[in-house]
């Protein structure tokens, strides 16, 4: 699919991957619409943040992504769909499972039911990795069996379904992307790497974690954002779930201990038990096989860990980007 000028939707766009990608999408000329969280506060989340020539070119859409009636009303005119607006954090989600249903479930089937009424061209729903849970087998495949082992895992597992099963039922052109552990600039400080940065800038040298041993596979946002806009483009892509990583794993304590490298200094891990999920519902290894990407869409990561790490960690250097986050305390 051609996008050029194309008029494109993106849920979640005030968050971490969804500024970035509202970012690449300007780059590349698109005319965007931004659907934002609907607060008092008239705050946009990270797109507060980006250059004026940008956000002089959006156009915002504040409302809810569980009100149907505001996503229709988002949705007129546009002809392709990023559906990135979800609850995330995994803690959170042990704490107030109804809230990820009502926002991950029921937000993803308004956006699949307003988009039939209203004629879209491409939904692009995003997935995670956390669906498959522990690897059953390495690299994991997009045929690996999904074993959600949290309550967020699970509503994506389920919105992951209600897509899949309207292409099938109604032909809604829908393709899922499912990113591995995103990071990058702006991340939340629920996030790892955030946590293991901010904790070695505060001049921690005994960095609390939670589980040190489970591996991940870590793709910089760059990498991840260009994943999404090629599924865009991507006629092959409809119908399908794409894997997007690094084809790389790092345990949690060796992940600390390179950022510590970078950093120039040395650290001691240390789990917390208040930082640890339930035995049961941690993900003890992930890694990433990506040979549909580069298949269907000529895809391949470009930026290596150690160079996203450094870029992240400048990132969070500034002063002025680590005052817009509660760095000192533990976050759901």
């Amino acid at each position: 699919m051609e996008l050029g000028k194309k008029h494109v939707l993106v849920t979640g766009a005030g968050g971490f991957i969804g500024s970035h990608l509202v970012e690449a999408l300007f780059e590349t000329g698109f005319n965007i619409k931004a659907f934002v969280h609907y607060n008092s506060f008239d705050r946009r989340g990270w797109l507060d943040y980006l250059r004026p020539e940008i956000l002089n070119s959006i156009e915002i859409f504040t409302g809810d992504i569980r009100d149907f009636n505001a996503v229709r009303k988002a949705l007129e005119n546009s002809e392709i769909v990023f559906h990135l607006a979800a609850l995330v954090g995994i803690p959170y989600s042990y704490y107030s499972p109804d809230a990820y249903l009502e926002t991950n479930i029921r937000g993803t089937l308004n956006i699949l039911q307003a988009s039939r009424d209203t004629g879209v061209k491409k939904i692009i729903h995003t997935s995670t990795s956390e669906v498959y849970g522990t690897a059953q087998f390495v690299p994991i495949t997009e045929e690996h069996p999904l074993n959600p082992q949290s309550p967020y895992a699970a509503t994506k597992s389920a919105a992951d379904f209600l897509a899949l099963t309207f292409f099938r039922s109604f032909n809604t052109p829908v393709a899922i992307v499912r990113p591995f552990n995103t990071y990058g600039p702006r991340q939340s400080m629920r996030a790892i790497v955030p946590t293991i940065i901010t904790q070695i800038q505060e001049g921690k040298k005994q960095i609390e974690l939670g589980s040190v041993n489970p591996t991940r596979d870590f793709t910089y946002v760059t990498d991840t954002v260009n994943g999404f806009i090629k599924i865009s483009e991507s006629e092959n892509s409809i119908g399908e779930v794409i894997n997007i990583g690094s084809c790389f794993e790092i345990s949690i304590k060796d992940l600390a201990e390179r950022i510590a490298g970078l950093m120039g200094t040395s650290i001691d891990v240390i789990s917390k038990d208040e930082r640890r999920r339930p035995d049961k519902s941690e993900v003890e290894r992930l890694f990433a096989e990506t040979s549909k990407a580069k298949q269907l869409l000529k895809w391949n990561p470009e930026i290596s860990l150690d160079k996203g790490l450094m870029s992240t960690i400048k990132w969070f250097g500034n002063e002025d980007n680590r005052k817009l986050f509660r760095s000192g305390n533990y976050t759901l």
